[in-house]
């Protein structure tokens, strides 16, 4: 089976790649969604999903995350990209300095295929800390899991463990039962 993973994020299509490794060929698209505003990241995976499969018409997913923090009330949650970008991971540990640093990490798949759109979901709890580790993106380096921030867990580890991983899992399932790969 062919899968298609619509990204402008190099990171996640190589995580993607490495999860199915080669039990399902991936491809990544680089396809400029419209990305709709919701506090459900499921929501969002699930409009752009739409818009990519009118455009691709082929299997395809697509993925939002969301990092939320307990303190801060889920913030940024479902706006955790901008987020970075506009004040970074130093930001991040500037905000919640002093506060509780419980966090987590939730990504919703969207499968899109001739049949619909089902949603898959994972959920990574875990801690911000000061920056460790050189490998992974965004928030990777400031959050921990098991002892260790996702930038110092191997891409081949990090691709079974993460919330992206978990929600794979739940799309590999479906697909083994659905027989659709």
């Amino acid at each position: 089976m062919k899968l298609l993973v619509v990204t402008s994020n190099p990171h996640k299509a190589n995580e993607i790649r490495s999860y199915f490794r080669d039990e399902i060929e991936v491809e990544d698209v680089r396809l400029e969604c419209p990305e709709c505003r919701h506090d459900d990241v499921a929501e969002i995976a699930r409009y752009k999903a739409e818009f990519a499969w009118e455009k691709l018409k082929e299997p395809l997913i697509v993925d939002d995350t969301a990092f939320s923090i307990d303190s801060l009330s889920g913030f940024p949650g479902p706006y955790s990209a901008y987020v970075f970008n506009k004040i970074g991971n130093e930001g991040i540990l500037q905000l919640t300095e002093g506060k509780s640093r419980a966090a987590r990490f939730v990504t919703a798949i969207a499968y899109a295929d001739s049949s619909g759109i089902r949603i898959f979901r994972g959920i990574l709890a875990g801690e911000i800390v000061e920056p460790r580790g050189g490998d992974g993106f965004g928030y990777d380096p400031i959050f921990e899991w098991s002892g260790r921030t996702l930038a110092e867990i191997p891409l081949d580890e990090k691709s079974r463990i993460s919330h992206r991983a978990l929600a794979l899992r739940e799309l590999h399932d479906w697909l083994l039962i659905s027989g659709t790969s």
